[in-house]
């Protein structure tokens, strides 16, 4: 069970997380130094595993779908430590995308709610670059299956559209397949 109640523990993670990526940041302005890097891959790792607990870490990373991510990612913190930080940042950063892409969109709606950010994030030119295609069709289907429950056939339809396609997105004023309109 999940509590979400903030308490000194998850604190203390949320600092080192946020340290973590400072120092990794800092460690790739200051040309790959590995001693920044490898401290900011310790400062990361530990600051997740304080804010959601061991057991939830060990779950996270061991799960059958995150594989790929869990050992890019250590294999990536390993070759950093041994003096490779260029190659070692290109396998992390790819395992981070395998690990946590499942929580862009989560992420896309909270930035979207900040105040100041948030009116950032909703200008059309940040919002083009911003929301993907894919983002795009799954906030369609989920939203067009919650609200509406109508014929599957044309929320799939309408996938096989936007994947096919190369538009950026689809307006759609119509659930009926020749009222559609892809722009």
């Amino acid at each position: 069970m999940v509590s979400f109640e903030m308490n000194d523990r998850k604190k203390i993670g949320i600092g080192l997380t946020g340290f973590g990526v400072f120092f990794s940041f800092l460690g790739i302005i200051f040309f790959f130094d590995k001693g920044l890097l490898a401290m900011g891959n310790i400062l990361f790792i530990s600051g997740v595993t304080l804010t959601i607990g061991f057991k939830s870490t060990m779950q996270f990373f061991m799960k059958p779908q995150n594989f790929k991510g869990t050992i890019s990612f250590g294999v990536g913190f390993f070759l950093v430590v041994i003096g490779w930080p260029v190659f070692g940042m290109i396998l992390e950063a790819y395992g981070f995308i395998v690990l946590f892409s499942g929580f862009w969109p989560t992420l896309a709606v909270f930035l979207q709610r900040i105040p100041i950010l948030g009116w950032l994030f909703q200008q059309p030119y940040v919002r083009s670059a911003f929301w993907t295609k894919t983002e795009v069709i799954l906030f369609y289907f989920f939203f067009s299956y919650k609200c509406s429950r109508h014929n599957i056939k044309q929320d799939l339809f309408q996938i096989f559209l936007a994947v096919c396609c190369s538009h950026e997105y689809i307006e759609v004023t119509s659930h009926r397949e020749d009222e559609m309109h892809v722009y």
